[in-house]
């Protein structure tokens, strides 16, 4: 038997530093009556949106902004109404123009999601990515994924 790689490893939640708690609402399920696929990028867009524009963060400086350009979800096992959840996010790497972090979603102490997203820094006139400043990359500090090694 291999080992299984950190990609594949089950998430704990204590290695995400920003952590939200949510409810899985009855609009959220689709005909098998457990939550759609397509709900969970919600939850992580809602994990993303509120850390990033939360004014205390100082992560989006005037006239930037933050576009999502990639999302990669692993469903880990079904999530049913009522009930809920734990969304839980943690910065994995930094580009030149981009934050990668590792997402979750936790109900009842269990990996029901966990996701990859990718977001680029961009120009809200030209629409082109930008550099990330110093200031954000300070400022995104607190955020690193427990278990990360980061300069």
């Amino acid at each position: 038997m291999t080992a299984r790689s950190r990609d594949h490893a089950l998430p704990q939640l204590a290695d995400f530093p920003f952590r939200l708690a949510d409810n899985v609402r009855f609009a959220d399920l689709d005909p098998n009556n457990h939550v759609n696929n397509a709900v969970y990028a919600s939850y992580f867009e809602t994990g993303r949106v509120t850390l990033m524009k939360d004014p205390n963060a100082g992560l989006i400086p005037p006239g930037l902004s933050w576009v999502l350009v990639r999302l990669d979800i692993h469903f880990r096992s079904e999530l049913h109404w009522p009930g809920k959840i734990e969304l839980g996010l943690g910065l994995v790497k930094l580009g030149r123009t981009s934050t990668h972090f590792d997402q979750v979603v936790f109900s009842e102490g269990v990996c029901v999601a966990s996701a990859r997203a990718v977001t680029v820094l961009v120009d809200e006139t030209s629409r082109k990515p930008t550099p990330l400043t110093e200031k954000i990359i300070t400022n995104l500090g607190p955020w690193w994924r427990r278990g990360i090694e980061h300069d």
